[in-house]
C-alpha cells in the first residue's frame, strides 16, 4: 500500500489498524535540540480520543503514546522519532456481521476491489483510529510552530443546519475547548449539542464544517506552481476522514463577486516591513505563498457512514442484505475532528517554514 507518508522534509509515516495491536509511525525532519513537552502532546491526543462525551463513541482508548527512538534528555535528536500506541478497546467481534458484507457509503468494497483482502474490524486502515498518528506528529510541528509563534486554532463552525454566523476575528476562540462541540460561541454550542443529541436519538449522523485559522505566518511559505500553500493544506484536509470539501479565504463565494470588490487592496505599514491589507478575500495566501494575513480556511465533513439503523446492502456474492450496525460511533466526527484538523495544518506549515530556511541565504 502506498500512501503511508505526508509531508517533505518534517514528514509523517504512519502504520497499523483500528483494531490491531497497535498503531504508531515515524517522524522524520524534525529539527534537534527541540525541547519535548510530553504533557502537551497527551493532552492532544485526549482531545482527539474517543469516549471523551456523550456525543463521542464510547470505545475507552488511553491513547498513550510511547516513543522509541530520537527523542534523549527530553530533546529530540534530529534523527526519526518513533512511536506507538497501543489498542486497548477494540471490541472485534462487533464487526463478524461485515465480513462478507459492504456497509454503504465506508471503504469496505473498494479496499476489498483493490487489494484482494480487507481487514473488516472496525475499517481496519481506512478507520479514522489513524488520525491519531497525525495528532503526535502534529503537536511536533505545533512545538516547532509555537517557537515562532505560529498559532493554530480549529472550531467548529457548523453542524448540519446549526451554522455560527460570526467571524473568526469577532470570536474569543480560547473558549473553544470550554464545551463537547468545540464551538467558541456558547449559545450556538449549546444549539448543536442540541441537534447532535437529537440526531443520536434517531440512530443517525451528522456532519459539518470546520473552520481553522493560522495567525502570525511569515511571508513566503509556499511555493508558486505545484506546491502552493493552500494546495498543500487542501491536500492535507481532504486526507482526512469523512472530509468532502475544502474551500480557503472566500472560497466558493468568490464567484457571486466582480473582482472590484472582492481584490484584497494593500496598506502599507509603520510597525513592521511587511504590508497588510484591508480585507482578507485571499485568506492569507496569494499566488500560494502566504503574504502575512491570518490564513483561514474551511473544511466539510459528511455524516458518519455507519449510523444506527438497518440499511440495505450487498455482500460478495451479490446478494442483497440486510445490515444493523453494532458497535461504537460518532453521531458526528465534528468534535473530535477539531485537533486533526490543527494537527494537518501544523504539519504543513511547519514542512514549510523548515523548507523556507533554505531558500535564501542567511
Amino acid at each position: 500500500m502506498a500512501g503511508n507518508s505526508f509531508g517533505n522534509l518534517f514528514q509523517l509515516t504512519s502504520f497499523g489498524e483500528s483494531h490491531g495491536k497497535a498503531i504508531g509511525g515515524i517522524i522524520d525532519g524534525c529539527p534537534a535540540g527541540l525541547n519535548i513537552d510530553l504533557d502537551f502532546i497527551q493532552n492532544e491526543l485526549s482531545r482527539r480520543r474517543p469516549g471523551q462525551s456523550s456525543i463521542t463513541t464510547q470505545r475507552q482508548e488511553e491513547d498513550k503514546v510511547e516513543f522509541l527512538s530520537g527523542i534523549f534528555d527530553g530533546k529530540t535528536l534530529g534523527t526519526s522519532i518513533g512511536f506507538i500506541i497501543q489498542n486497548k478497546d477494540a471490541h472485534s467481534a462487533d464487526y463478524d456481521l461485515l465480513k462478507d458484507s459492504y456497509r454503504p457509503s465506508h471503504a469496505d468494497y473498494t479496499y476489498e476491489k483493490k487489494f484482494g483482502i480487507r481487514d473488516y474490524r472496525g475499517g481496519g486502515r481506512s478507520s479514522a483510529r489513524e488520525t491519531a498518528c497525525r495528532i503526535v506528529a502534529g503537536a511536533l510541528a505545533k512545538l516547532i510552530l509555537k517557537q515562532h509563534n505560529i498559532q493554530i486554532h480549529a472550531f467548529v463552525k457548523q453542524v448540519g443546519e446549526v451554522k455560527l454566523d460570526k467571524n473568526f476575528d469577532a470570536l474569543d476562540l480560547s473558549k473553544t475547548e470550554q464545551n463537547a462541540v468545540r464551538c467558541p460561541d456558547e449559545q450556538t454550542a449549546q444549539q448543536m449539542l442540541d441537534y447532535i443529541e437529537k440526531i443520536k436519538a434517531e440512530g443517525d449522523t451528522v456532519g459539518g464544517i470546520i473552520q481553522c485559522v493560522i495567525l502570525n505566518s511569515p511571508v513566503g511559505l509556499g511555493e508558486p506552481v505545484f506546491d502552493k500553500l493552500n494546495a498543500v493544506l487542501g491536500h492535507a484536509m481532504l486526507s482526512i476522514n469523512a472530509v468532502k470539501g475544502f474551500e480557503i479565504g472566500s472560497g466558493f463565494n468568490s464567484v457571486a463577486h466582480k473582482g472590484s470588490s472582492l481584490n484584497d487592496l494593500f496598506t502599507a505599514s509603520t510597525t513592521n516591513a511587511k504590508l497588510g491589507t484591508k480585507t482578507n478575500n485571499s485568506g492569507g495566501i496569494q499566488g500560494g505563498i502566504s503574504n502575512g494575513m491570518p490564513i483561514y480556511f474551511n473544511v466539510a465533513f459528511k455524516p458518519v457512514a455507519t449510523i444506527m439503523q438497518a440499511q440495505q446492502t450487498v455482500n460478495n456474492l451479490g446478494d442483497t442484505v440486510t445490515l444493523a450496525a453494532k458497535g461504537r460511533h460518532d453521531p458526528c466526527v465534528l468534535p473530535r475532528a477539531v485537533p486533526i484538523v490543527e494537527s494537518m495544518a501544523a504539519m504543513v506549515m511547519a514542512d514549510f517554514y523548515l523548507l523556507s530556511l533554505g531558500n535564501k541565504m542567511s
